[in-house]
């Protein structure tokens, strides 16, 4: 165990567990696809920290990939024609 985490276990109760670690880790691998369907125990912690940080990533990509994509259509699109007030309305919720 490292002397940071030994140091700040002995500064309260309110820090972090390694048993919470572990199965924080466990979460994060369940919501990352590329490691869903790997063996838990066959992927250390700093792969999962690593591929959640990749998979992050992506999803920034996609998300400016879909707002570009969005401002596109809405900048041919009609502002008063019923396919602008779906995408209005579908922006809205």
């Amino acid at each position: 165990m490292s002397s940071r985490r030994s140091r700040s276990r002995q500064s309260g109760s309110s820090r972090i567990t390694d048993d919470q670690i572990t199965d924080l880790v466990s979460k994060l691998q369940q919501l990352v696809p590329e490691l869903r369907s790997r063996n838990s125990d066959m992927v250390s912690a700093a792969k999962v920290l690593q591929e959640t940080c990749n998979y992050i990533r992506s999803l920034h990509r996609e998300v400016d990939d879909l707002s570009e994509r969005l401002s596109e259509l809405l900048a041919t699109t009609d502002a008063t024609s019923a396919q602008a007030a779906i995408i209005r309305s579908l922006l809205m919720q």
